[in-house]
This record gives C-alpha cells, sequence and structure tokens, in this order.
C-alpha cells in the first residue's frame, strides 16, 4: 500500500512502468459516493447489484443497487484492529472478498492487520508490528444488509516485522481458490529484522512474503491445492502461487477475456510495475525492480547485469521520484502505483483497457495520476487520463472498484491517512 510518514520519502519507493506516455485518453469522473474514510476498494459480489465500500478504518459499507450510501455499516471491526494513524498508515482493513456462492451461503472473506497475536514467538513479541489476518465472515439471518458481528473464522495468520508493505489484497480467482498478496514484510529494500539476509523475502521460496499465495479456504483449517506449483518441491512454502514481489499494492483478476491475474507491485526508489501473475512465476523483487537489476546496498543505481534467469518481466513500468536523479530533473510519473480493474463496461473503445493510477506525484500534497494501459499484439503502452469534467483533479488514488456489469471506479481522498469522513468514489465514464 501507500508508504508509512516516517519513512515516505527516504525509505518509500514505488513501482512503475518503463513504457512511454504516448498520448492521453479522455474521461469523466461520476460522483457515486461522498462522506468515507480512506475507501481503498469497492467490490461488487456475483450476481448483486449492491457495492461494498473497505474503509481503512475498520468498517465497510454498502452502496445499494439504487445508488444511495446507506447510513449503517455493514461490518465493523474496528475494535481489532492496531491504533491506526489520522496522518499516515498502512495497517487496518485492508481486502474484501465474496466467493461465486456468496448469495447461497452469506459467507464473505476480509483482510486486516491486528495487534500481534498473543502466541507469537517472544523473539517477534519483542520487535514484530502487527499480525495480517484473512477471516471468514457471513451476513446476518436477519438483515442481508448486516454481516454477523459475532462470527469469525481465522483462515491465515502472519506475523509482520514492520508496519508497511502488507500487501492483502484478497480475491477469487475463477477456480473459485482464494489469492491473497503479501508484500515483503515492510521498512525499505527486503532487509533489516524479520527479511531473508542473502535473498531477501521476496526471492526465499521457505517465506510467505513477497508472494502471491493461493489456498481453498472452504475447508478449516485452509487446505493447499494439489495444483500449486511449488506443492511437492522441497524447501517452498506449498501455498504460494508466484513469488518475486515487493507490495503488491491492489490485484484483480479480468472479469473477461482470458481472466488473468493483474498486480501492480510498488516499487522502491526508481520504478513502479504492472505484472500479469501467472502459475510458478517470479516477479524478480529483490533482485530485480521493474525492468532493471537491483542492489539492496545502493537502491537509486542500477547494476548493469544480474541473474535474471527465470524471471517475469512487468508489462508496463515507469519512474518513481523517490530516485533524486529522476527527481531532480522532472523525469518520473508517481511514487506509488496502485493497480485496478480491467474495463469490461458498455463502452467498447474501453474494451480490454487496465485502469490503474499512482497514489500521488508528492507527498506533500494530492497529485494523483491516472493511467490506462492498452495492449498491442503482445505488447502493452500506457496512456495518461486526462479528467475532462475535472480539470483541477489531483486526489490522492486510494485505489479502485468494478461493478458486475465491467464499469470502473477511483477511490479518492484529500488526505494521507484516514481522517476526515469526506473521501469520494468515482465512476470512470467516457
Amino acid at each position: 500500500m501507500f508508504k508509512k510518514l516516517c519513512i515516505a520519502l527516504a525509505v518509500t519507493g514505488a513501482l512503475g512502468v518503463a513504457s512511454q506516455t504516448a498520448s492521453a485518453l479522455d474521461v469523466k469522473l461520476e460522483l457515486v459516493a461522498d462522506g468515507l474514510v480512506h475507501p481503498l476498494i469497492m467490490v461488487s459480489p456475483p450476481g448483486d447489484d449492491r457495492k461494498f465500500i473497505v474503509e481503512q478504518n475498520g468498517t465497510i459499507k454498502i452502496l445499494g443497487a439504487d445508488g444511495k450510501l446507506m447510513s449503517e455499516d455493514f461490518l465493523n471491526i474496528k475494535h481489532k484492529l492496531p491504533p491506526i494513524s489520522p496522518d499516515f498508515d498502512e495497517e487496518g482493513l485492508l481486502g474484501l472478498a465474496f466467493p461465486a456462492d456468496f448469495k447461497k451461503t452469506g459467507k464473505f472473506y476480509i483482510s486486516y492487520t491486528m495487534r500481534l497475536r498473543g502466541d507469537a514467538d517472544l523473539g517477534k513479541q519483542l520487535w514484530y508490528a502487527h499480525t495480517n489476518v484473512v477471516a471468514e465472515y457471513r451476513v446476518s439471518k436477519d438483515d442481508p444488509d448486516k454481516a454477523d458481528q459475532l462470527y469469525e473464522r481465522i483462515i491465515t495468520q502472519i506475523d509482520w516485522p514492520q508496519f508497511n508493505h502488507n500487501g492483502h489484497w484478497i480475491g477469487f480467482g475463477p477456480d473459485n481458490m482464494l489469492y491473497i498478496s503479501t508484500g515483503d514484510g515492510g521498512y525499505a529494500n527486503d532487509w533489516g529484522i524479520g527479511h531473508n539476509v542473502v535473498l531477501g523475502n521476496g526471492q526465499d521460496p521457505a517465506s510467505l512474503f513477497g508472494k502471491i499465495l493461493r489456498i481453498d479456504p472452504s475447508t478449516d483449517p485452509y487446505s493447499v491445492p494439489k495444483d500449486n506449483p511449488f506443492v511437492s518441491k522441497r524447501d517452498y512454502a506449498p501455498e504460494i502461487w508466484a513469488m518475486g514481489l515487493r507490495n503488491p499494492w491492489r490485484c484483480s483478476f479480468d472479469m473477461g477475456g482470458a481472466k488473468e491475474l493483474f498486480c501492480a507491485d510498488v516499487g522502491q526508489n526508481s520504478y513502479e510495475e504492472v505484472d500479469i501473475i501467472t502459475k510458478g512465476g517470479n516477479y524478480g523483487w529483490r533482485a530485480m525492480e521493474g525492468n532493471h537489476c537491483f542492489d539492496y546496498v545502493n537502491p537509486n543505481t542500477h547494476p548493469a547485469s544480474c541473474n535474471t534467469a527465470g524471471m517475469t518481466m512487468p508489462i508496463i513500468e515507469y519512474k518513481n521520484g523517490s530516485n533524486p536523479e529522476f527527481a531532480a530533473k522532472g523525469d518520473f510519473e508517481g511514487i506509488s502505483i496502485t493497480g485496478g480493474y480491467v474495463y469490461r463496461g458498455p463502452h467498447k473503445p474501453w474494451q480490454g483497457m487496465y485502469f490503474f493510477g499512482d497514489w500521488s506525484k508528492s507527498f506533500a500534497k494530492a497529485e494523483g495520476v491516472l493511467f490506462a494501459g492498452k495492449k498491442s499484439g503482445d505488447k502493452w503502452t500506457k496512456e495518461t487520463i486526462k479528467v475532462t469534467n475535472m480539470p483541477n483533479f489531483n486526489d490522492y488514488i486510494l485505489g479502485f472498484g468494478q461493478d458486475n456489469q465491467g464499469n470502473v471506479y477511483v477511490t479518492t481522498t484529500r488526505n494521507t491517512g484516514p481522517g476526515p469522513a469526506h473521501d469520494k468514489i468515482y465512476k470512470i465514464v467516457p
């Protein structure tokens, strides 16, 4: 996710795309919800016209089929979270996923950070920041617009060494398995307490950090699908579907086409990237940042060569302003990428375009950027989006949403942290 304030400019880096912006795409933004607190994502259950909004401070709200925001929370787990800073934070309620049979079972899944669990070992209790959780919830029997606050089944618990780089987008694939993105554990350069000294967590096959995990949550405890790529491979965590990620901040399955999994992976100091995640793929971190070799001791300079055998390059990359050289020249397009969705709505010219953004070109003021990725043949390019009905639009870009008709939405704020309740969600339209 976006980076912690205390290390924001020195330690943060965002993943980027190296393709040049060829042109601008004109869009309009239609306001669909207001008065929110840091909305990170908006998700519609299968076959349901309601839209569920995840607020970072621990609540889920419903935008009804009538287009009106319901006054009462669908779910409130504020009591489960560590204290969330209103100035800037990467902890909180981070993800929401609905299985294909949600209408029948009423079950859904959330991801969030909680205080470090009490049964963590002593070393973690002394140094670790929190525990990241994926949990099963269910809808109240009495009210379809309310969750059962008394029911929770913990699916996964991962103790987290630092407060940042949590990842923890969650989503069900077309195979009905649950996919979980995990960041590298936090801090910068994938090193320090809780990090593999030699490889970094991203390249450590035994670590759950810096990965895309794939599990079956329908069993208790969860089970690992037999066709996961490393199930029978020694020294690999069997949950791993793909590896080599730094902080995959928002992923999504294309609801059309080949149903591919897109992830935006936040970079260190120099490059932001978009990846298409495939079974067993290795996306480079910490050996690489985007298309470039990476030296964790000298993160602003990139070695001319490195071992890239077996690694998958991003489909899109762009420069990050955290690199002093890029910043001095003004040669950058953001500081922290935010993943979005492939458009599958009614506007035919946009079919198959991947809408995403960057949190901001600056930490000090809101300068969020919207992008659209286009595929031609086997190559992807990106365009910067121009908002024609809001020429001064430059909010911080928090996340995106998609409805069951394939339309794409963007969630925005004017605050660096989950502060006053005046954040907005817009529908992206021609």
